[in-house]
């Protein structure tokens, strides 16, 4: 698994040919499934391979599950929330949070492999970012919007390891907790 991110809230995942890609900041970014985390309600999946809303998906394999965000939505915009299981790994993507999570939904995304939080000014604080990621005991944690590397690290009491892209396979996370995995813009 490849996991290559483009700013604010894009991250890509390839595993052999299949590639996902979450919140793209433009068209240029192409992949087999597309994620978005924040839409207007009445918007329309804009490409069949599109996931825009709460509910259940499959495709190749890869199944995905979305939650809303209710506390978060408003009339101009609803939050989803994703886990995606694929190839034995679980992902959470946590997109536009910026009040924490449900704790039925915590429920579902505890003790998963990799978890996509996003740190900054109209998200989720370091503090809050980091108690929320060890509430979740995910094997790594990445951020997205972050702007200080240092003090989300600083946060879950551990050094960054600044990447240009995060190669991985299963068995490298069996002995990981918490780790955080700060990943340099594409």
């Amino acid at each position: 698994m490849v996991i290559n991110y483009f700013g604010d809230g894009c991250f890509r995942l390839q595993s052999g040919d299949i590639s996902l890609l979450v919140d793209p900041n433009n068209n240029r970014l192409k992949a087999d499934i597309v994620l978005k985390t924040i839409m207007a309600p009445n918007a329309e999946m804009a490409e069949t391979n599109e996931i825009s809303f709460p509910g259940e998906y499959e495709f190749k394999d890869i199944h995905i599950q979305g939650w809303p965000v209710d506390k978060e939505s408003t009339e101009k915009f609803l939050k989803t929330v994703y886990l995606v299981k694929w190839e034995n790994l679980g992902f959470v993507f946590l997109g536009h949070l910026s009040n924490g999570l449900e704790p039925e939904i915590a429920e579902e995304f505890s003790e998963q492999d990799v978890i996509f939080v996003p740190v900054g000014d109209h998200f989720l604080s370091e503090e809050n970012a980091a108690k929320l990621a060890k509430k979740l005991e995910p094997a790594v944690i990445i951020p997205g919007f972050l702007k200080k590397h240092d003090s989300f690290a600083k946060a879950l009491g551990q050094k960054p390891e600044i990447q240009e892209k995060f190669v991985f396979k299963k068995k490298d996370l069996e002995n990981l907790k918490n780790k955080p995995i700060i990943l340099k813009s594409a």
